[in-house]
């Protein structure tokens, strides 16, 4: 299936010079919503995990269907401020600036097996510091999940740390 024609391109967003990757016009497909989370579960087919965590916010639509198909428990990693419990925190940089992810302390417990799936991978802040929010509560991160990796911009230590898929590569 050809995922990529499906992405819209929304130019200087949110800042000036961003090429944003819109991933709303696949998901609104029902063939390529269950392709995508089919491919994920195929991934995992001979990986031990415990849970999926997934990242605000389109990360957690992803990570939800497939918690779902493989009866796993979800894990959301969001911006600060929007978890209603305890929390830890890292810091991370974007292509157009700084943020914050948070996840409950009781998220993970030490040794629990996490896979973790998100949309795009970028530059791997984003995945870098919910990797860093797992391992800093005891977890392991089985293997990490991207729908698409801008391949110009993605880091080459996530890939070699982890264990890494990406549906499509841009």
């Amino acid at each position: 299936m050809d995922i990529e024609s499906m992405f819209r391109h929304v130019k200087d967003f949110p800042s000036a010079g961003i090429d944003f990757i819109d991933v709303t016009p696949v998901l609104q497909d029902p063939c390529a919503f269950a392709y995508i989370v089919d491919c994920f579960a195929s991934q995992l087919r001979d990986i031990d995990f415990d849970l999926i965590a997934c990242v605000e916010s389109r990360g957690f639509i992803l990570g939800a269907a497939l918690a779902y198909a493989l009866k796993k428990g979800l894990v959301p990693i969001r911006k600060r401020g929007k978890l209603p419990y305890e929390t830890i925190f890292e810091k991370y940089a974007l292509e157009y600036g700084e943020d914050v992810l948070e996840m409950h302390i009781d998220a993970v417990s030490k040794g629990q097996k996490v896979v973790l799936v998100d949309d795009i991978l970028a530059t791997g802040g984003t995945v870098s510091a919910s990797v860093r929010l797992i391992e800093r509560l005891g977890g392991h991160v089985s293997k990490v999940l991207f729908l698409a990796e801008l391949s110009d911009l993605a880091l080459s230590d996530i890939r070699n740390d982890y264990s890494v898929f990406s549906l499509v590569k841009l």
